[in-house]
């Protein structure tokens, strides 16, 4: 039970905390009632706020509204005044542009297309948005106007800066292409830089909208001409330059030919003017008049081992001055092949250059079109060139002039040569005009091969006329003709080669390896050889004197052999006839034999043979004196018969000529001499000195003054 003090106490306590709590709640209720009121108090505030905002808003949103549509309108207004400038300026355009229309494009080309964009701009307004407008009309003929105008300022630039290539610049090119290893670009610049991009310009602005292919004919047109006259004067060139020798430089390239280090030997073999057409000469001069310049004889001075440098060299000599204007003629022909010859190199060169130019002004895909075109007059006129070269090669071969064919042989050469770069050029063009080249080639291998086995017929047939005989028996026109044939073929043997295997129709032919045509050239070369030997033989037999007809045969084997060895013809020749060179030697042998056989009814007389018995000092019987003048006149009037005879007949070859001297002059000299010795101490006759007539050393004298008409 708790204490009576503690409970009053407890009590007290309570009521105390009781009457504190009481005031803190009167206290709280007097701040909410505080609250209550300023509430109130805003809460009418912003509400008189509230409605004071929404009379402002009632009144500012209709200001705004109408601000921003005034400002709508105004730019409404702007740009419709700017669309209505623009539009007025589309019938302002025609007056505008027309000074710059009427003037051209001439020197201002930038600001005449910006006046053309102008106008087309214009056209096109009027087109979309009021086509039935006078003005449309208008700017149309103003457009087709300045599409004309740039149109001529196309061709005016082409033509007035469109020149043809200068011939010494074309033949720079080709002697840049043929001689140096280090390959050195000349740049033949066709138009000045500035014109070119004039040209590319309006070529562009054409192709997007003059909406034709006018400006590419006139393209065509033009620089068809300039490449046309650009070979032109390079034949002009060499006309005027036919006094000179070789090929024509310019100096600087003589000079960078001559010290660059890296120079080669030229890729093909350079064609020297002259050396064939001097062998056509050759051949002509022998055939019209012997080989002495009369019937049957020979002017073939006695050279040693046949130099046929110096042979033809003497010939053509001589030809010039017989028949200098021939000649002359022949010269200009000589200078036509050079020129044909580097025209064919020049159009490739030029060909190249052209469609280098071409593809910077003409459209991708009318560039091998138009290309073809450009090309067409200055490729025709080569072909027809090189079909006339043709044409009068047949001609001469129906005339059995067959020494035309040498004019062929560096032409299809050459053409062969760059046949490869000449279809690379002519890429992309028509069949027919790629075809132009393969045709030339063809018709010139079938001409050449038709001349080389009618020259070997004729060869063959070559009548056996008395009158057509050298009288001394020296080497024959027919092979000093055939000879010299053969020896401009080993210049261009491999050109013949393929000429021959052209016409072959055997499977090993389709092949045309270099070897296949070199046995070729060698079968015909030696079919040659052995017609002419059959034809040599044959013509030998119209010589009564069996001695001239070995000196004849011996004059034309030994020529033949000395010429196939000096002129590497035998190198040929031994790729088929292995045993060619020492059955030539068999047959001059053979003939030097049937010649010392002449020499028996001379030496016949010093044998033994009917010779008196006698012992010393017993007297000869007249039968047996009349013996030993018998044999001693026999043998004076045979050697006289002999010498004077044979002193008028010919040996060219020196070598042989002394060969055939010293053998003959021992043999004779020896037999004459033990004739003497046998006979000095026989007397039988009393006038020795009118059989004795010659010293042994006056019977080689006379010897050694064979085959010399000089002596």
């Amino acid at each position: 039970m708790i204490p009576t003090e503690d409970a009053s106490a407890r009590k007290r306590e309570i009521e105390e905390k009781l009457k504190q709590e009481q005031e803190t709640l009167s206290f709280i209720r007097e701040n909410l009632e505080k609250s209550d009121q300023l509430t109130k108090g805003m809460v009418s505030i912003l509400s008189s706020f509230e409605s004071r905002l929404m009379q402002l808003e009632n009144s500012i949103i209709p200001v705004h509204k109408q601000t921003e549509n005034l400002q709508r309108l105004q730019e409404n207004v702007d740009k419709t005044l700017s669309c209505m400038d623009h539009v007025i300026s589309y019938y302002h355009v025609a007056k505008d542009t027309d000074r710059i229309i009427r003037e051209g494009p001439t020197g201002r080309l930038d600001e005449y297309l910006a006046c053309i964009a102008k106008i087309q701009k214009a056209v096109e307004y009027f087109q979309d948005n009021n086509p039935d407008s006078p003005e449309l009309n208008t700017v149309k003929a103003r457009f087709e106007k300045g599409k004309e105008l740039l149109e001529a300022e196309f061709r005016s630039l082409l033509t007035r800066y469109s020149k043809p290539v200068p011939p010494i610049l074309i033949l720079d090119a080709i002697s840049v292409d043929e001689e140096l290893e280090v390959q050195e670009d000349i740049v033949l610049e066709h138009l000045p830089e500035a014109v070119l991009q004039d040209i590319i310009c309006i070529a562009g602005w054409l192709v997007e909208y003059g909406r034709n292919q006018d400006f590419m004919n006139v393209y065509f047109q033009i620089r068809s001409n300039q490449l046309d006259r650009s070979i032109k004067g390079l034949k002009d060139h060499f006309r005027k330059n036919s006094a000179s020798s070789g090929i024509l430089y310019s100096p600087a390239v003589q000079t960078k030919r001559k010290d660059t280090p890296t120079k080669k030997a030229p890729k093909r073999p350079v064609y020297i003017p002259g050396t064939i057409r001097k062998a056509q000469n050759l051949l002509k001069q022998y055939s019209q008049h012997g080989l002495d310049g009369k019937k049957g004889g020979s002017n073939l001075t006695p050279l040693e081992g046949y130099d046929h440098d110096l042979r033809v060299k003497h010939h053509s000599d001589a030809l010039t001055e017989k028949h200098g204007a021939a000649a002359g003629k022949d010269d200009v022909l000589d200078i036509e092949i050079d020129s044909y010859i580097h025209c064919i190199s020049a159009f490739v060169k030029l060909a190249q250059s052209e469609y280098a130019l071409l593809t910077e002004i003409i459209p991708e895909h009318h560039q091998k079109k138009t290309f073809d075109s450009l090309i067409q007059e200055a490729l025709d006129n080569l072909m027809l060139e090189g079909d006339n070269i043709v044409s009068a090669a047949r001609r001469a071969i129906m005339r059995h002039d067959y020494s035309a064919v040498l004019t062929i042989f560096p032409i299809l050469r050459h053409l062969k040569m760059n046949k490869s770069e000449f279809d690379t050029t002519l890429q992309g063009t028509a069949a027919s005009t790629k075809n132009k080249l393969p045709t030339l080639i063809t018709s010139m291998e079938t001409i050449g091969a038709k001349a080389l086995e009618e020259f070997a017929d004729s060869i063959k047939n070559d009548p056996d006329k008395e009158y057509n005989m050298p009288k001394d028996g020296t080497v024959h026109e027919l092979t000093s003709n055939a000879i010299l044939f053969l020896q401009q073929l080993l210049d261009f043997h491999e050109t013949a080669g393929a000429m021959l295997a052209s016409q072959e129709t055997s499977s090993s032919a389709s092949s045309y390896t270099s070897e296949f045509n070199k046995r070729l050239l060698s079968t015909y070369i030696c079919k040659v050889l052995g017609n002419l030997q059959l034809n040599l033989l044959s013509k030998s037999k119209v010589y009564e004197d069996s001695a001239l007809s070995a000196i004849f045969l011996h004059n034309n084997y030994n020529y033949i052999l000395k010429s196939l060895e000096k002129s590497e013809l035998i190198q040929l020749v031994t790729v088929t006839q292995k045993k060619a060179e020492s059955s030539y030697r068999e047959l001059i042998e053979q003939q030097i034999y049937m010649y010392k056989s002449s020499w028996h009814k001379v030496t016949e007389h010093l044998a033994d043979r009917n010779m008196p018995v006698f012992q010393p000092g017993t007297k000869l019987k007249d039968k047996e004196r009349q013996v030993i003048k018998d044999k001693f006149k026999g043998f004076n009037d045979g050697l006289e018969e002999l010498c004077k005879i044979q002193k008028g007949w010919a040996i060219p070859d020196k070598e042989q000529r002394d060969f055939i001297r010293q053998s003959q002059k021992k043999v004779v000299s020896d037999a004459y001499r033990s004739f003497l010795q046998r006979c000095a101490n026989i007397s039988f006759t009393k006038n020795p000195e009118k059989y004795h007539k010659y010293r042994p050393e006056e019977v080689e004298e006379m010897i050694e003054r064979l085959f010399d008409t000089s002596a």
